[in-house]
């Protein structure tokens, strides 16, 4: 785990020369009168793995179907491989692949008729075909299922064969979008380890979408953190994360008492940042162990009950409720 944290940030850290991927420029999207994505706007350098975090319903699905060529936006520009996405809707489709949520494959055909087909469709000549899908064959683990028709395979298994079929013709840039959604972990792992194999082994740029913090953590080079249609908050995982602090310390009061309480913090030295959040003060502090008994003490002294207090390093979580005003968690419940 060590080594891959290195090779993984080393390589986030080599990318900001290089040419963009993906770009969009006040992409907006509506429907109605419900405006899913709000001018969102994208710089993904080649080579990168680009983690597009948010809970269901907050536009990242819309921003793939754009990006993808699947939806034209209803204003603003996007260009993926350096092509438009409503201009040059051929160019890009020839340039990328495609595995979203929900596998769209024949349940009646065997996994290496479904590869096959695929190739086909690419123009792709026997001899190749038949190279490309050995290949895949090794990268996504099927083994001898790749010739059993596709009704007989698991949840994991159609998610690992739809991610070759998406990769039959070498494309430039991969849409992964929520590739793990439903997945044990077992098989959420699985793909975890095809997702860097080809960004590490064959350069790949991939735009990952998830609702899971722990992948984007794990797999991205850079997220972007999207809620109601806006990109709130995107940078790498550890940046992110240390916006918030080195620590953060939750303090659980009524939530009559919590405004009371962030003021009664103020005469803490040594402090980041205080935010009320419902009956949750959350704070940020650089040395959490040492400002523990100071604001026990502050609080204490102001006449605050505190339930709870505890401390814990960020997460992305936390970046999230930090600009959001939410936990994911509670995104996911609504």
């Amino acid at each position: 785990m060590l080594n891959f944290e290195k090779t993984h940030r080393k390589t986030a850290d080599s990318l900001g020369s290089m040419t963009p991927a993906i770009t969009a420029q006040n992409l907006v999207r509506s429907f109605g009168d419900n405006v899913a994505v709000n001018g969102v706007n994208l710089s993904i350098n080649k080579g990168e793995i680009y983690g597009f975090l948010g809970p269901n319903g907050a536009g990242k699905s819309t921003t793939v179907r754009m990006l993808t060529t699947l939806l034209n936006p209803t204003s603003g520009t996007a260009s993926v491989a350096g092509f438009d996405v409503v201009n040059d809707t051929e160019n890009v489709r020839l340039r990328i692949g495609v595995a979203l949520q929900d596998a769209a494959l024949d349940l009646k055909q065997t996994g290496r008729e479904i590869l096959d087909m695929q190739g086909r469709l690419y123009g792709l000549t026997a001899a190749n075909r038949q190279q490309r899908i050995e290949h895949l064959l090794e990268l996504v683990n099927i083994g001898s299922a790749i010739d059993d028709l596709v009704s007989t395979y698991s949840g994991g298994m159609k998610r690992r064969l739809d991610l070759a079929a998406s990769l039959v013709h070498q494309p430039e840039v991969l849409f992964l979008d929520e590739p793990t959604t439903g997945l044990d972990p077992v098989s959420r792992a699985a793909v975890w380890a095809e997702v860097r194999k080809l960004n590490e082994d064959m350069g790949m740029t991939i735009f990952l979408t998830t609702q899971y913090l722990e992948e984007a953590d794990e797999l991205a080079h850079r997220v972007g953190i999207i809620a109601k249609g806006r990109i709130v908050a995107e940078g790498t995982p550890t940046d992110l994360k240390r916006s918030i602090g080195a620590d953060v310390i939750i303090a659980k009061v009524s939530e009559s008492d919590a405004v009371r309480a962030a003021t009664a913090l103020q005469s803490v030295s040594g402090l980041d940042h205080v935010e009320v959040k419902g009956e949750s003060i959350v704070i940020g502090v650089t040395n959490g162990g040492a400002a523990l008994s100071p604001i026990a003490v502050a609080l204490s002294t102001a006449g605050i009950t505190v339930n709870e207090l505890t401390m814990r390093t960020p997460t992305l979580d936390d970046v999230f409720l930090e600009t959001t005003g939410t936990r994911m968690q509670q995104e996911d419940a609504q």
